[in-house]
């Protein structure tokens, strides 16, 4: 099986397997790994390893979380997005029908343990949905980051494990850096790790969590709120026109899904976590490098956004 190694070691191994793809991130599948570990006598003692993408990650993250009033966990992510993005920091949860990780915790992992040779198994959506937060690091935090990334496109796409390597470690101390100082999103640090999100999960909502993957809404999320951004005045067309130019490099969608209405996805955006004293906040780039949390946008400005 696939704990042999583990079994060889003296440790009594559980192997829990669930279906691919965010509608098993959800309140009937915490359940069913509930129920299961109650079954079987997990006790306070057990230890959770998540191996997996995102998907994962976040649901056996808040199993473990909220069992026993919280187990051991480890993460090992398989995905690209997991890697950079997901497994690093501690959020743990499950999607509601009518909004993206609304139910969950902070739930820090005792280590994460990243193989870039698994990334090679990758599926290409897969894959290329992972590089979607990759260039949001370079938006948020890092202009010489994202010029790296403009400048090794083609080592991205042909899956280079040395760039690989040196993007992934890139991400997971940036990432690393913001949790450390804002672990439970109390200053607004932390929720510019968001950058796309407000969008993107709006759009995984509308499509019932199929057919778009997390990261190709993200990428599309991020066009759409850097050109709110640049409506705004706070951003340069050149500066949107770059990351749609580096997004579609990467061979990632730049635009919504043909038939989604954008009256429906602002009332989506009304049941996002950073929604506070009654106004949606976005994440908005000031420049590349540079990101901050900001409210009071017309609703008039949003609907063009996303519509554009």
């Amino acid at each position: 099986t696939r704990a042999d190694k583990l079994t060889a070691a003296s440790l009594d191994a559980l192997v829990l397997e669930i279906a691919g793809g965010e509608p098993s991130k959800s309140p009937a599948g915490a359940q069913d790994l509930w129920a299961t570990r109650l079954d079987v006598g997990v006790h306070r003692d057990s230890v959770v390893l998540a191996v997996g993408g995102g998907v994962v990650g976040d649901l056996a993250g808040f199993v473990a979380a909220t069992y026993a009033r919280g187990l051991a966990f480890f993460q090992a992510p398989t995905s690209l997005l997991a890697q950079v993005d997901s497994s690093v920091g501690g959020k743990v949860g499950v999607n509601l029908p009518g909004g993206k990780n609304m139910v969950g915790a902070f739930w820090q992992p005792r280590g994460v343990i990243i193989d870039v040779a698994v990334l090679a198994t990758l599926p290409d959506r897969e894959y290329r949905a992972g590089l979607a937060e990759v260039v949001k690091y370079g938006v948020i935090m890092d202009a010489d980051f994202f010029a790296f990334l403009e400048g090794h496109t083609a080592e991205l796409n042909r899956r280079d494990p040395a760039t690989l390597r040196e993007v992934i470690a890139r991400c997971c101390r940036l990432k690393a850096d913001i949790v450390e100082a804002d672990e439970r999103e109390e200053s607004g640090r932390r929720a510019t790790l968001n950058y796309g999100h407000t969008v993107g999960h709006a759009i995984e909502a509308a499509t019932n969590y199929q057919g778009v993957l997390h990261g190709e809404a993200v990428a599309i999320g991020m066009l759409c709120e850097s050109r709110l951004a640049e409506a705004a005045g706070r951003v340069t067309a050149e500066e949107t026109k770059r990351q749609h130019d580096l997004i579609a490099a990467l061979h990632l969608p730049t635009a919504c899904p043909e038939g989604l209405d954008a009256e429906e996805l602002l009332r989506l955006m009304w049941r996002d976590k950073k929604v506070q004293a009654g106004e949606i906040r976005f994440v908005l780039p000031t420049k590349i490098g540079h990101a901050e949390l900001v409210g009071g946008i017309a609703a008039s400005s949003i609907l063009s956004a996303v519509s554009g």
